[in-house]
């Protein structure tokens, strides 16, 4: 495919420019719901994991397939869905999306089996897919070029808002509702967005859209499907060299290698690979990729630090989250400050270092750690993030012209959502294996099918010991530290992938933002090497 051309010079239309503050919190309150979905479900899944007819009684594995089931979804309809609203409007494509996410919340509110929240979370994913990468491209086209740094920082600073929100709404409503309620809320938000933007947002689409390619979206989604499929049943089972473990990790990379292959060879391809080329914008995205790689999977154990060794309720822990919120909405609008005078490398990398000492930290954490040390560390990952996520979509907003700002915010968020479901497929496997190896010595006394269920994870072993009484009192500190042994070597292999993120960054990534260089042209083909 050709490069793509440099960004048209007319300037957006008068009656648009005077509302797009408007327009930008129109869109912020789409991305919330977005966002704030799975920052809800981090408090609440310790809840769905217990037996009904408080919650689903659902396993680990299960709630990764909770998480999982969104987060593929998303990642493999992305780019198809910023190529459709490039072809159709993007103010189409966000009603639409909104509409199907709501349905979908309706429904896993009501789901009565782990394996229907899995499918309902799914077809939630299918909504939020449509949402993402229009709001980031109706963002580009509704603010001059020289406003768009400003803008990407306050909705970047909108996630930090919905990571504030989510876990202190999930907390309150867990505390006076059943846990489906935390899925249900999501559809007052989704009735107001969507009248707010058939009021307020303009549409916008691409003069030559691209062809959707469903060869290519197909094979990502089976591929990263079998992939994080033979993870996570590693995990479970404590041994990755099992056959249908092996065969499905395997077959997975097999699917993904021929997908590569096929967009290489496609001339509508759902990923235009020579984008990749550019090493700027490869490690930009990277940097995406791993950051979330690292930080899901550490939250997913952080939530059952917090609740199952420490003992705080689900409203407490939203509270405790607070700070990682609070850093991200103060940090994140400000990040273009500080890569205006030292440059995207070194923030970025700056941010990285931040995020892999935090990491690291939580390999420190006991039971009886005071709790403030917990927050200052909440408080760092965030700042760290915020300024890891600003200047990298700026970098990769403003690689791609205008009328590609679909496919550039859809690129930026499946390597988002694909690292993040990686992150927790990955780290909560190494969590479920280190788990069960420290957990099965004390497991002796259970019959055979007991110990098996019962090592799988720190809530499933808690319950066994709830159902034995006082029998099972002399599970419960051994779980503890059975829990707080997997979550140190977890996190080390965190801060691992997030310092390699850091390398990669600091060796390819500019010194300061390319539009700013005398003469320089925001286009890939001005900044391949």
């Amino acid at each position: 495919m050709t490069s793509p051309a440099a960004p048209a010079a007319e300037r957006i239309p008068e009656a648009v420019h005077r509302r797009r503050w408007a327009i930008l919190g129109v869109l912020m309150l789409s991305l919330l719901i977005v966002v704030l979905d799975n920052s809800i479900l981090n408090v609440a899944i310790k809840t769905i994991s217990t037996p009904a007819p408080t919650g689903l009684g659902a396993s680990q594995s299960e709630l990764e397939w909770a998480i999982n089931s969104y987060t593929l979804v998303f990642a493999g309809l992305l780019f198809s869905a910023g190529l459709l609203g490039d072809r159709i409007g993007r103010k189409k494509v966000l009603l639409g999306g909104l509409a199907v996410f709501g349905i979908g919340s309706a429904l896993a509110a009501e789901s009565g089996s782990p394996a229907q929240l899995i499918a309902f979370r799914a077809l939630m994913a299918l909504g939020a897919a449509f949402v993402m990468p229009a709001t980031l491209a109706v963002l580009m086209n509704v603010f001059e070029r020289e406003e768009q740094p400003k803008a990407i920082g306050i909705w970047a600073g909108g996630v930090g808002l919905a990571i504030a929100i989510g876990p202190i709404t999930g907390g309150v409503l867990l505390d006076h509702f059943w846990w489906g309620s935390v899925f249900l809320i999501n559809v007052p938000i989704v009735v107001l967005a969507i009248a707010l933007m058939v009021w307020l947002v303009p549409d916008s689409r691409d003069p030559n859209p691209g062809r959707i390619d469903p060869v290519g979206v197909v094979l990502s989604v089976v591929g990263l499907v079998l992939l994080v499929y033979g993870i996570i049943k590693g995990g479970e089972l404590a041994d990755f060299t099992d056959p249908v473990v092996l065969s499905t990790i395997g077959g997975g990379l097999v699917v993904l290698a021929a997908f590569v292959v096929f967009e290489k060879r496609s001339d509508h391809p759902s990923i235009d690979v020579t984008y990749f080329k550019n090493k700027v914008f490869s490690a930009a995205i990277a940097a995406i990729a791993l950051v979330f790689f690292a930080l899901m999977g550490v939250t997913f154990f952080s939530v059952f630090y917090t609740q199952s060794v420490r003992g705080y309720s689900p409203l407490q822990t939203g509270l405790l989250m607070l700070p990682l919120a609070a850093a991200q909405m103060i940090f994140a609008p400000r990040a273009r400050l500080v890569v205006d005078r030292f440059g995207n490398r070194a923030t970025t990398t700056a941010g990285m270092l931040v995020i892999t000492a935090t990491l690291a930290l939580f390999g420190t954490l006991d039971a009886d750690t005071p709790i403030w040390w917990l927050e200052v560390v909440f408080f760092f990952m965030g700042a760290g993030m915020a300024h890891i996520m600003t200047p990298t979509s700026v970098v990769i907003m403003q690689a791609l012209p205008r009328e590609k700002a679909g496919s550039a915010s859809a690129l930026s968020n499946t390597f988002r959502q694909v690292g993040g479901a990686l992150g927790i497929a990955v780290l909560g496997s190494v969590l479920s294996t280190s788990y069960r190896n420290g957990i099965e010595g004390h497991l002796g006394l259970l019959p055979a099918g007991a110990r098996d269920a019962a090592g799988e994870s720190i809530e499933a072993t808690l319950g066994v010991a709830a159902k034995l009484g006082a029998r099972g009192e002399g599970l419960v500190g051994p779980a503890h530290d059975a829990f707080l042994h997997a979550m140190h070597v977890t996190a080390f292999w965190g801060a691992g992938v997030a310092l390699i993120g850091a390398v990669v960054v600091a060796a390819f990534l500019p010194g300061r933002p390319p539009a700013e260089k005398e003469g320089a042209e925001p286009e890939l083909a001005r900044a391949e090497s």
